[in-house]
């Protein structure tokens, strides 16, 4: 409510929060209109159109000289544009970037930046003029072809808005941030979205978007690249938001002495150079990018290229996938159509850009037209009363003659002749050289040219139909001049890359200790030793803690952990932290166990021609499950047999269905069986008896009978030995078996038996950490009855905890 307060005039009490709210919103809209986002009819901020605007006032054409930066600037915070300089400047060296603007409106000479982010140099250094395109966006401007409103002190007009015959907006994209909202639109090639503007055009906007797709088939990049994928475009198109991933071009080259380099030739667009080699360093140094030896920016005028030398070994593919995922050589461009109609910011989807567009340049025309018009019926009323006069020459003469002056000579024209007073004018400052017959014959050619172009005209006033066809025409010519070939390619389809693409695969020894700690090492760390050697320290353990197990597989492999709750989980080898030094990390950290569950074995296998998984319990229980149960296992695991009291999983092989298997126990009894023997049971099932134990005997092994394989023996105290499989006879199941190996006290009980060929490696790991790598060539091939020989010295109380296979074929498993 308004008060009177004495001398203070009229007071309007207000809350503070309405205050700054309005006073927000005051501001906010000051922002998006005048300063962040462009309008959607030339594509231009504030200081761009005044900038163009201001170069065009100071004669700086495309075919004039330059003129130094300074004075652009100058020019245009002087008159129009009353902020910093800084940010002139900034806006002028933009729209002089060849790789921020696909189709840079003003020609600079001398430094304006680079694709590295190094700065313009200061403006007193740089000069600039229009480029042509820059032209073609002030076309006509002097034809009453827009609108136009006072500048900051109003001492001024300036142009709100430029014809803009170029499709700006869609040609070089815009990006800025406002209040509450930002604007980032991709760049397109010229050629293409005047196709498009064209066919529009043509169907008076009567267009589906799979026709305009036809002609623009999506962005184009001023620094290429390739567009991973066409949805990202369609979806921008058709809403206005979109994402579209970008990756740079690259290819691979020989560097000589059998190397092999990664060279990119292309980088994703606003991507900043230095800093793109900058991170390919740092990866590379922190081994998310493997086998990277050097790095070289080889870059000049003839254009980009980037050369990372790899080592001998390395697969270019793979470290192409790992810069993809690993740095900038892949972004994401987030697409914003924002942009301002009739004032108010607006996020356009592509047909409501291109109709924008066009409805802008009818009115241009249209305003043009009838600017020439007006122009044109001017001045044919003026040459229609010259040519008449010349009829009556002798008789004006003698008029103006007799007149008094002037004044008088013109209005006796228009009483006694009836000319207008603009004929009358123009009959008085007519020369006498116009009183040939020459002089005679251009007028009248000039006044039927002019006849002619006020009947044009006005046909293009009064037909929608030929006032389409003038702007296609003049879009058509701007192709004509300006098209250039496509920059950035267009992928159908986005590979979306897995994370065991970009690790290289390998061989590793996955090593769990009884206290639970998983890690992971190069299998190339170990070296094969003799039989009877001591081995290496592979593990650091706590005094207390020792190895439980120990398998060897591949980075891309699975590896299976069997808990004493029947459960089963999978983790990829590459998952498993690989780890120098310490006890590694805690297996709780990958798995969902319970509070007292263990686990009690590790598998691997390759599953490709497996059909059923087949578990041997301690307590000669078997079972056998389809393998597609361990298919898409998460991290709270897949319950997979049921045990009585005191049983759990011994070992854990894959089949085929036809395939038979030797059990062993740790006293060294063994037993030969037909799979087929056991029945497929389901998951909660505990298997049937397949070997009957003597009284504190377990099952400690069990393998795959195959060909060219033998049955590998090995006791706790590190004596074994190799046995034919040949040496047991197939028996069914229940029975106790035949001895496999003689124990003594010097021996201990049977850690285990492995199938192997005589090509195999094994690793043998002890409870105390300490790892020796076996060749199988080499050891001789004994009886079953035989006790065997000192395969591992152990130090005093130490034992072998857990041996693994290296297969010569790494695609075998059991």
């Amino acid at each position: 409510m308004a008060e009177e307060s004495g001398g203070l005039g009229k007071v309007l009490p207000l809350t503070l929060e309405e205050e700054i709210k309005q006073s927000y919103l005051d501001y906010a809209m000051s922002v998006i209109v005048g300063r962040a986002i462009p309008d959607a009819r030339d594509g231009l901020k504030p200081v761009q159109r005044r900038i163009l605007y201001s170069m065009l006032e100071l004669g700086l054409r495309s075919n004039q000289p330059y003129k130094k930066s300074a004075r652009i600037v100058g020019e245009t915070m002087g008159k129009y544009h009353p902020h910093g300089d800084a940010a002139i400047y900034d806006a002028l060296a933009r729209m002089a970037q060849d790789f921020s603007m696909r189709y840079p409106l003003i020609d600079g000479q001398g430094n304006f930046g680079s694709i590295d982010g190094d700065p313009p140099a200061a403006m007193r250094y740089s000069e600039a003029r229009l480029s042509s395109l820059g032209e073609e966006m002030l076309a006509d401007i002097d034809e009453d072809t827009v609108d136009w409103g006072p500048n900051f002190d109003e001492s001024l007009r300036e142009p709100l808005v430029l014809p803009a015959l170029l499709p700006n907006l869609l040609l070089n994209g815009s990006s800025g941030i406002a209040v509450g909202m930002a604007t980032n639109i991709p760049p397109h090639n010229l050629g293409e979205v005047i196709d498009a503007l064209c066919l529009f055009v043509e169907k008076d906007g009567n267009v589906e978007l799979d026709e305009i797709l036809s002609v623009l088939p999506g962005p184009d990049f001023p620094t290429g690249g390739i567009i991973m994928g066409r949805e990202g475009i369609v979806d921008a198109y058709k809403t206005g938001r979109g994402k579209i991933i970008v990756r740079g071009k690259a290819h691979e080259e020989e560097s000589g002495r059998g190397r092999k380099a990664v060279v990119i030739t292309e980088i994703p667009y606003m991507v900043n150079k230095a800093s793109l080699v900058e991170t390919i360093a740092r990866e590379a140094k922190e081994g998310r990018i493997n086998g990277v030896t050097d790095i070289r920016d080889e870059s000049d005028r003839r254009g980009l290229r980037i050369v990372i030398e790899l080592q001998r070994d390395v697969d270019p593919d793979l470290t192409l996938r790992q810069l993809y995922t690993h740095t900038q050589l892949q972004t994401t461009f987030g697409v914003i159509n924002l942009a301002l109609v009739d004032a108010k910011p607006v996020v356009l989807p592509l047909l409501e850009l291109l109709r924008v567009f066009v409805e802008h340049r009818r009115s241009v025309v249209r305003r043009r037209t009838a600017f020439r018009l007006k122009k044109a019926e001017e001045r044919a009323h003026l040459v229609e009363g010259l040519v008449r006069a010349l009829d009556m020459i002798d008789r004006v003469i003698a008029l103006i003659r007799s007149s008094k002056d002037t004044r008088s000579a013109e209005a006796g024209l228009v009483q006694e002749f009836e000319f207008t007073q603009a004929q009358a004018k123009a009959i008085l400052d007519m020369r006498l050289q116009r009183l040939t017959n020459l002089e005679r014959h251009k007028l009248e050619e000039e006044l039927a040219s002019l006849l002619q172009d006020i009947s044009r005209y006005n046909a293009i006033l009064t037909s929608p139909k030929l006032l389409d066809s003038v702007v296609r025409d003049e879009l058509v010519g701007l192709k004509n001049r300006y098209s250039d070939s496509r920059r950035t390619e267009i992928s159908d389809s986005l590979e979306i890359l897995a994370e065991e693409e970009l690790i290289p695969e390998s061989e590793i020894v996955v090593v769990l200790s009884r206290d639970g700690y998983l890690r992971r090492m190069p299998l190339g760390d170990y070296r094969s030793q003799g039989r009877g050697g001591k081995g290496v320290k592979g593990v650091n353990l706590s005094s207390e803690d020792e190895i439980a197990r120990l398998i060897v597989t591949t980075t891309h492999r699975n590896v299976y952990f069997f808990t004493s709750e029947g459960r089963v989980f999978a983790i990829r080898g590459y998952v498993i932290p690989e780890v120098k030094s310490g006890k590694g990390k805690n297996v709780s950290r990958f798995l969902s166990l319970g509070e007292n569950e263990e686990i009690v074995t590790l598998g691997d296998s390759c599953t490709e021609r497996a059909k059923f998984v087949f578990f041997a319990t301690k307590l000669g229980k078997a079972k056998r499950l389809p393998v597609s149960e361990l298919e898409d296992l998460t991290s709270v695991g897949r319950r997979v047999m049921g045990f009585e009291d005191g049983d759990a999983i011994a070992r854990v092989r894959f089949t085929s269905g036809e395939d038979e298997l030797v059990l062993v126990t740790a006293s060294g009894q063994a037993l030969r069986i037909d799979e087929r023997e056991i029945p497929p049971q389901g998951r909660a099932a505990r298997g049937v008896r397949a070997m009957r134990l003597a009284e504190g005997d377990i099952v400690v092994g069990c393998d795959v009978v195959r060909t060219g394989r033998r049955m590998f023996l090995i006791s706790e105290l590190g004596v074994g030995k190799l046995v034919e499989y040949d040496e047991f006879s197939r028996h069914h199941r229940g029975g106790m078996g035949v001895r496999a190996m003689r124990l003594t006290s010097r021996t201990g009980s049977l850690v285990g038996s492995w199938g192997v060929g005589m090509q195999d490696e094994v690793f043998v790991v002890t409870g105390k950490g300490r790892i020796i790598r076996l060749p199988i060539n080499g050891m001789p091939v004994m009886s079953r009855s035989a006790t065997g020989y000192i395969l591992v010295r152990l130090d005093e109380g130490d034992v072998v905890a857990d041996v693994s296979v290296i297969h010569e074929n790494v695609a075998e498993g059991d």
